[in-house]
C-alpha cells in the first residue's frame, strides 16, 4: 500500500513542475511576441510620419516651383553663415524663403508674418542654374531623420524656370 501512495505523490509532484515549466515558457514567448509587437507598432509610427513629411515637402516643392515660374522680375539669394534668403519677386510684393535653425520659412510681403513651410529640415539650398536659353532655379532639401540607423535618407530636389527671363 506504501508503494502506491509514493507512487502517487510522485505523479502529483511532476504535475506541478511541469505547470511551472508551462508557465515559464508561456512568460518567454509573451514576452518575445510583446517585443515584437512594439517593434512593429514603432515601425508603423516611423513610416507614418515618413509618408506625412514625404507629402509635406512634396507640396512645399510644388507651390516653390509655381512662384518660381510667376516670379515677375529677378529672384534674389541672400547667404549669410548658415542661414539662405530668396527673395522671388512676385506682383507688388515679394516672397521670401529662409532656411535657418531646421526649418524652412516664407515670408509674403516685407511686413508679413513668416510661416514655417517645412520643419525638421537637415539642409535646404536654392540656387540658380544657367542653361543654355535660360535661368532654371534648382531646390535641394533633405530631411532630418528621426532614427539613427537610416538606410534611406529623404533628399528632394525640385527645379522649375521662370516663365519670363530675366537679368540676374
Amino acid at each position: 500500500m506504501r508503494t502506491s501512495l509514493s507512487h502517487r505523490h510522485s505523479g502529483r509532484g511532476f504535475t506541478l513542475i511541469e505547470c511551472l515549466v508551462y508557465m515559464s515558457v508561456l512568460a518567454v514567448i509573451l514576452g518575445v511576441g510583446s517585443e515584437a509587437f512594439y517593434r512593429c507598432w514603432d515601425d508603423n509610427k516611423a513610416i507614418t510620419r515618413n509618408g506625412n513629411d514625404i507629402v509635406r515637402t512634396l507640396k512645399a516643392g510644388e507651390a516653390w516651383r509655381a512662384e518660381m515660374r510667376h516670379a515677375t522680375g529677378p529672384i534674389r539669394i541672400v547667404n549669410t553663415g548658415s542661414e539662405q534668403t530668396v527673395r522671388i519677386p512676385s506682383g507688388k510684393q515679394n516672397l521670401v524663403y529662409s532656411f535657418a535653425d531646421g526649418e524652412v520659412r516664407k515670408q509674403i510681403g516685407e511686413s508679413g508674418a513668416w510661416k514655417v513651410v517645412l520643419p525638421n529640415v537637415k539642409s535646404s539650398m536654392m540656387q540658380s542654374d544657367q542653361r543654355a536659353q535660360v535661368i532654371a532655379w534648382r531646390w535641394e532639401v533633405e530631411l532630418q531623420s528621426q532614427r539613427k540607423n537610416v538606410k534611406f535618407h529623404p533628399l528632394f530636389t525640385f527645379e522649375a524656370v521662370p516663365e519670363k527671363s530675366f537679368n540676374q
